[in-house]
């Protein structure tokens, strides 16, 4: 790779991951229940790439039956972290929502040997209290009636829940491509979620469709596409690394379009957060 290819490749990087952190301004900003919010954001998305998958000739044939349940199981672990993801946002604010969330590559770390025949990494032990000590710092108050706390609790589950739909899917599907894997994963949420529509309020979409278009498009449709697709550019440490500058971008788009402003523990709380996932992205691929 030439160095204008490499740096066109590094900027595209940088705008998926962009994208993918309007999530939080997005999530917090939508005036609907959660799971109906998650359900447009599915459903519209599913539309996107399939349109997506059909233009660029990407074979949508799964293997085998096997691989169907994995996808299924996949889904509803997907949704199960979309929606605790923006319960968090909306319980506590951007900051917390996103930070909590960013805890998943040091949780993947410690649950891979159960998925795999991984080792054990004792260092990961590290990095987990790292991890708590970052949450510990976020949490203004340990008082369960706190929103704040409520939002970060909701955001960790989100992250757990992240962790085992990524583990899931890396054991069974590496022969698929990943806008594919994207597309069934949101078309069978789709389904799942949309008995919901009956039951909760859904009549304010009339008033929340740009924003919506713009979380199924933007956010889920273009960015995570744009994100799976560096990778076959870069290492997984570097995209992991700028991965993680998701919380960064995701503060600085709610300070300007919510008005929000992260305190001191923010900062500290999710430096040491942050700082785990660029060591073990960085360990990770050294040990390869």
């Amino acid at each position: 790779m030439n160095e204008k290819s490499h740096l066109n490749h590094l900027l595209l990087l940088v705008v998926a991951t962009l994208f993918i952190s309007t999530s939080g301004v997005l999530g917090k900003f939508i005036d609907m229940p959660t799971p109906i919010i998650i359900w447009w954001r599915s459903a519209l998305a599913a539309i996107f790439l399939l349109i997506f998958c059909l233009y660029k000739g990407i074979n949508l044939k799964i293997i085998s039956g096997k691989d169907r349940w994995t996808f299924f199981i996949a889904a509803v672990f997907m949704g199960g972290h979309w929606i605790t993801y923006f319960y968090a946002l909306k319980l506590a604010n951007v900051a917390i929502g996103m930070l909590s969330v960013f805890t998943f590559p040091v949780i993947i770390a410690l649950l891979e040997p159960l998925f795999s025949k991984t080792k054990f990494d004792p260092m990961h032990i590290v990095l987990g209290l790292m991890v708590l000590v970052g949450i510990y710092i976020l949490a203004p108050d340990f008082d369960l009636k706190s929103g704040q706390l409520q939002g970060l609790l909701f955001g960790v589950l989100s992250a757990v829940l992240y962790s085992v739909r990524i583990l899931i899917l890396k054991g069974h599907v590496a022969n698929y491509n990943g806008t594919m894997l994207m597309f069934y994963q949101v078309a069978i949420l789709s389904i799942i979620l949309a008995p919901l529509l009956y039951f909760m309020d859904t009549s304010n979409i009339t008033t929340q469709y740009p924003y919506i278009i713009l979380l199924a498009l933007i956010t889920t449709a273009i960015g995570h596409t744009m994100f799976v697709n560096s990778l076959k550019y870069f290492k997984a440490s570097t995209a992991g690394i700028i991965g993680s500058t998701q919380p960064v971008f995701g503060i600085i788009m709610a300070f300007f379009f919510l008005n929000e402003i992260p305190t001191i523990h923010t900062f500290v709380g999710g430096a040491l957060i942050l700082g785990t996932v660029v060591i073990e992205s960085i360990r990770s691929n050294k040990m390869k």
